[in-house]
């Protein structure tokens, strides 16, 4: 029997916890949704080290573990070995730190923290791999998999490289199911053909699938008035094949009220509403974007290290949902966190038009994308 086939398929993600003014987990709401989850039998909560500055680990004490016996809940947290650390001790300390601020005892599913890109790196050099390994074999951990960024290749080779890993996290999204940046669809089958669970994260998009553009919005409405435009995205991730569950990073109470009504008896969809989740998918491909399919000719050759598929997609988000907050953020993180240049660094050479297999106007295209995620 697979990997989670007990746990119920909505998962409360922490990474977005009700907030207090002055920047401070809302302590008390979250106990109150905390409640409401377990009370309709929901167990699956997921942290990380990083979320909040490592202050969702200690929220989730104080609002789960200390107020429940621990087999009550599963809980789940991730390792970020790129985020920081100049030494495998202070690498493999997280750990420790996580089992401290939340004093579970032993984690239920334990991750490797966003591999992919150059991050994989981190987890090698520093013998992430093993150290967990061995807090496995102590019952520190019980089961133990890895959350993913990148392309469908890689995942492939980081399965293959480590058959070990029991699970994999995964972005899966109606909206990014075909999006050649995300690879939401091959990623999924790449873990399937490995034989691995897959817990699924943002199904709702960081939120703003709650939200989506007009054209969107009115299909899902005219299929189900009565239906949050959210329910959809997170029905749709649910009803696939292999999943351990679908994590929703819930705000306030009344997400979790929506979440519960409509997730406390599962119902996968059906063909009829398929039919109409493919219909809002044609509905986002019919807005016009940049035509990149992120292949990433166009960045070996860049004299200045532009990362222009990771800037070409922050302006689609922008473009799409009108979004400039989210796309501003993903833009940050294609250029400053990953150590590549803005767009604005462009000296127009013309090396990327040159080998663009779509043929865009990169150096017009980065232009405008300065203008706009660089205000």
């Amino acid at each position: 029997m697979e990997l989670g086939h007990d746990i119920k398929k909505l998962g409360f993600g922490l990474m977005r916890l009700p907030m207090l003014e002055g920047g401070k987990i809302d302590v008390e709401q979250t106990k109150t949704m905390v409640d409401m989850f377990l009370e309709k039998g929901f167990t699956y909560f997921d942290t990380a080290y990083g979320y909040n500055q490592g202050e969702s680990e200690a929220a989730i004490k104080l609002a789960l573990v200390d107020r429940y016996p621990r087999d009550k809940f599963t809980l789940a947290t991730k390792l970020p070995a790129w985020a920081g650390p100049k030494t495998a001790e202070e690498a493999q300390q997280m750990f420790w730190t996580s089992l401290e601020r939340t004093g579970a005892g032993f984690f239920d599913f334990y991750l490797l923290h966003n591999l992919g890109d150059s991050r994989t790196e981190s987890f090698d050099k520093f013998g992430i791999w093993d150290f967990l390994a061995e807090r496995k074999k102590e019952g520190l951990i019980k089961h133990l998999g890895f959350s993913f960024h990148d392309k469908a290749e890689v995942l492939d080779k980081v399965l293959t490289a480590h058959p070990d890993m029991e699970f994999v996290q995964l972005q899966i999204n109606y909206a990014d199911w075909d999006n050649p940046a995300v690879e939401s669809r091959k990623c999924w089958e790449v873990a399937r053909k490995h034989g691995k669970p897959v817990v699924i994260m943002e199904p709702i998009k960081g939120g703003i699938l709650a939200s989506p553009p007009p054209q969107v919005a009115e299909v899902f409405k005219a299929a189900d008035p009565e239906a949050s435009v959210a329910s959809w995205a997170i029905r749709f991730a649910a009803s696939l094949d292999g999943v351990i569950t679908v994590l929703s990073g819930m705000s306030n109470i009344a997400q979790m009220a929506d979440n519960l009504s409509y997730m406390e008896n599962f119902k996968p969809l059906d063909a009829e509403e398929q039919a109409v989740v493919k219909k809002a998918q044609d509905a986002l491909a019919a807005i016009p974007t940049i035509p990149c399919t992120s292949c990433g000719y166009c960045i070996p050759g860049c004299p200045q290290d532009i990362n222009i598929r990771g800037i070409f997609t922050a302006m689609n988000m922008n473009t799409i949902y009108g979004n400039l907050e989210s796309a501003k953020g993903n833009y940050n993180f294609a250029t400053k966190f990953q150590g590549h240049a803005g767009a604005t660094a462009c000296i127009e050479c013309g090396q990327c038009e040159s080998v663009c297999p779509q043929h865009i106007g990169i150096i017009g295209e980065l232009k405008k994308c300065a203008q706009v995620l660089e205000g």
